[in-house]
């Protein structure tokens, strides 16, 4: 005979198990159909669900694109955690941006500009996504200090150059369906090697000489 506790158990790995098959539900509407174009009564049957049942996990559609954004930072954060686990602060960085986009398939992309989209007009979701931007941003200036090889290193101008970089890759990957995701990566890690070397690009009209660079 199962004990209570065992049986709360089984009944929240359920739950947690259910919550993921809608979310999964809600990825493939909202890809194929649109946010604003996909209903409720969409994402249920998509589900396998009754209407009735669905509202148990998820009340509306921005609760549902909460809950997206939601697992994409839990699941970046446990990407940066394994990474940097297995080995030093450079391969966990080059490993992170290897790893998410090599696995960036377009549905996936298409869904981001959907949730970005959709943050434009919905001030819950702009917040959820400007944190997890803000989260981001931290951990790539941290890590840029820690692995600058130049004084004049500077992480928050590095990054500034990188964001619209690495949003440009998302952008690519959806609309573009030759799209290489390898060679933007190539080009993302030799910036930020530059970068790291003191020697990132500056605006127009501000020469910058780099040792590092001119040496080879």
């Amino acid at each position: 005979m199962a004990s209570p506790v065992g049986t709360l158990i089984d009944a929240r790995a359920g739950q947690a198990a259910r919550r993921e098959q809608i979310l999964d539900a809600a990825c493939a509407c909202f890809v194929r159909n649109g946010f604003h174009r996909t209903t409720m009564q969409d994402l249920a049957r998509e589900a396998g669900m009754t209407a009735g049942n669905f509202y148990h996990y998820f009340r509306s559609k921005e609760a549902l694109v909460l809950g997206l954004v939601e697992r994409e930072r839990e699941s970046g954060a446990l990407l940066v955690t394994r990474l940097q686990q297995e080995g030093d602060r450079r391969s966990a960085l080059f490993g992170v941006l290897g790893q998410y986009f090599g696995s960036l398939t377009r549905e996936a992309a298409v869904l981001r500009l959907e949730i970005w989209s959709e943050g434009t007009r919905n001030p819950a979701i702009a917040a959820l996504t400007a944190e997890t931007e803000a989260e981001a941003r931290a951990w790539f200036e941290e890590t840029f200090a820690d692995l600058a090889t130049a004084s004049d290193c500077d992480p928050s101008g590095l990054y500034a150059l990188l964001a619209p970089q690495l949003k440009g890759i998302v952008l690519s990957r959806a609309i573009l369906p030759d799209f290489d995701t390898g060679m933007a990566v190539a080009q993302l890690q030799a910036l930020i090697e530059a970068g790291l070397a003191g020697c990132a690009p500056l605006p127009a009209g501000e020469p910058r000489s780099c040792p590092a660079m001119e040496s080879r």
